[in-house]
């Protein structure tokens, strides 16, 4: 009897052991299903964004830019600090400023495996080169002459002329920067392309349009993998969509994109920073964030320095930067900057002051009736259409806010949202009276802004129709080529106060970029472009 008491109790003691240890192999289990989602969570971001990243071809315009800076890379980057190395090891300048030789950096792969040598180099500027009309706002398109591989990774552009940005538009996100020869299509890129693959630090692996792009790590990138191993971009509306996504951890990343606009009001900002779980990082001041008014529309009301100079006078700036975008951004009231170079120019100052542009509508002949609220002239009504992009979060305020100031000295502004391409086609075909747009920014400016005047892709319709047109193209002309500092100077000085005083570009304030992110990522810092960011340098504590 003894013995089998024995028997049972060891038996008991044999099946409590085998559950104890299962119990804790379990436990175990779940620990470690815990530590790689914690892991995994610390090396992955997800940044929302109001569209989606469209042809990632970088030879094109229609990428995200943020997304684009991921993926491919140029021969040289422009930095605080000036132009720096990147696929690109050193360069030299011939004498007469017409021939730049490049050593490329060994030992560089694209994604697809394919080496970055010199001939892929010269493949792809020439792919650029083969759709030179697109490329018209960029003037280096228009002076390089041949691209010629010396050897395996020396490399030498010819230009027709001296010009002093080559270097920074070299430098710049599209479209002279670098995707595999593989993806060509007939040996082209202007038709499309087959695949996406650049030398970047980031890699595109999925894309499903209109809701989500996935970046993961370019584990054999030449600059180290990053620590950031997964990036999603995740298309949301702005505003309150994009709140709650934030709050419920679905997101946990948004910054300023290329389009200028933020995907949070500054009282949602203020809110998530509050929570103690994201931090508020913002760039130093990078662009102007201006009203473009189409001069070459003649006959009609915005075509009149007077009705310009007049709107100009109309808008509020120090309750538009104080009180709709909360501080975040300064009054501008020239369309540079003083701290962009060669924008430090004494410049008339057209302050807020509505009896001011009353005068001056009257002075023009724009009579306003008794018991009229729109002034008239040779019976046409002072009505125009003024376009915003309707994905930011604050511009439609700015729009209703001008619009009201507007009708207080006779104006009549019909505003109108649309998305972000919409405006870019408006302003590149002249199918508008005002539209919100801003500078190209710090690293770009003054020559890229200044360049695109005489771009049909992007300010011509604003600056051909003022009386002194063929001037300032002649002197856009004469600046881009000019190896002279001092006659460089005095150029941009005259074309600033051509363009200042035809009031064709109303500044209204100057914009930084803006990134909520989570409180213990690390490494977040901005590029001169404006419109990257260097993921590749963050990293989570």
């Amino acid at each position: 009897m003894f013995n089998k008491i024995f028997q049972l109790a060891a038996l008991v003691f044999f099946v409590l052991s085998i559950l104890a240890a299962c119990s804790e192999k379990s436990g175990n289990t779940d620990s470690n299903k815990k530590e790689v989602a914690d892991n995994k969570r610390k090396a992955e971001i997800v940044y929302a964004s109001a569209k989606d990243i469209n042809d990632m071809n970088p030879h094109l315009y229609k990428g995200s830019m943020p997304a684009q800076g991921m993926v491919y890379e140029s021969l040289v980057e422009n930095t605080a600090d000036g132009i720096k190395p990147l696929l690109a090891e050193s360069w030299e300048v011939s004498e007469d400023g017409k021939i730049y030789t490049f050593h490329l950096r060994e030992n560089v792969k694209f994604h697809d495996g394919e080496p970055f040598n010199a001939e892929a180099v010269k493949k792809n500027i020439e792919a650029v080169q083969n759709n030179s009309e697109k490329h018209s706002w960029i003037k280096l398109s228009s002076k390089i002459e041949s691209v010629n591989a010396v050897d395996e990774y020396t490399v030498n552009l010819v230009l027709s002329e001296s010009y002093y940005p080559t270097l920074v538009e070299l430098s710049m996100t599209r479209p002279y920067v670098f995707i595999s020869p593989k993806d060509f299509k007939d040996g082209e890129t202007k038709d499309g392309v087959r695949g996406f693959n650049g030398t970047g630090p980031y890699t595109l692996t999925e894309h499903k349009t209109d809701e989500f792009a996935i970046f993961e790590a370019n584990e054999n990138y030449w600059g180290g993998s990053p620590k950031i191993k997964k990036i999603t971009s995740k298309v949301l509306p702005t505003g309150e969509t994009t709140f709650l996504s934030l709050k419920k951890g679905e997101v946990n990343f948004v910054f300023t994109d290329d389009r200028g606009a933020d995907s949070l009001d500054v009282e949602a900002m203020n809110e998530l920073v509050d929570s103690g779980d994201y931090q508020l990082v913002r760039s130093e001041p990078m662009n102007t964030k201006m009203i473009v008014a189409n001069s070459s529309k003649t006959g009609e009301p915005v075509s009149e320095k007077a009705v310009r100079e007049a709107i100009w006078h109309s808008i509020d700036r120090e309750t538009i930067t104080k009180d709709i975008l909360n501080g975040t951004e300064t009054t501008a009231h020239t369309l540079f900057s003083p701290n962009v170079n060669y924008a430090n120019v004494d410049l008339i100052k057209r302050g807020y002051d509505l009896e001011k542009a009353k005068e001056i509508l009257d002075e023009a002949g724009w009579a306003l009736e008794e018991g009229a609220q729109v002034r008239t002239k040779a019976g046409n009504k002072l009505v125009m259409k003024l376009y915003y992009d309707s994905n930011s979060s604050s511009q439609k305020t700015q729009a209703e806010f001008i619009q009201a100031s507007s009708k207080e000295i006779g104006i009549e502004l019909e505003i109108i949202g649309e998305e972000s391409t919409s405006i870019a086609n408006r302003r590149s075909t002249g199918d508008y009276d005002l539209l919100f747009n801003q500078t190209w920014g710090l690293a770009y400016d003054p020559q890229s802004t200044i360049a695109a005047f005489t771009s049909e892709a992007s300010y011509l319709h604003t600056t051909s129709g003022i009386p002194k047109a063929n001037e300032l193209y002649k002197k856009i002309d004469q600046v881009m080529v000019s190896t002279d500092e001092d006659t460089r100077k005095s150029l941009y000085t005259d074309i600033l106060k051509i363009i200042h005083e035809e009031a064709v570009f109303i500044p209204i304030s100057n914009g930084s970029v803006t990134v909520v992110a989570p409180k213990n990522l690390n490494g977040i810092s901005f590029k001169q472009t404006q419109f990257e960011l260097p993921f590749e340098q963050m990293y989570f504590q």
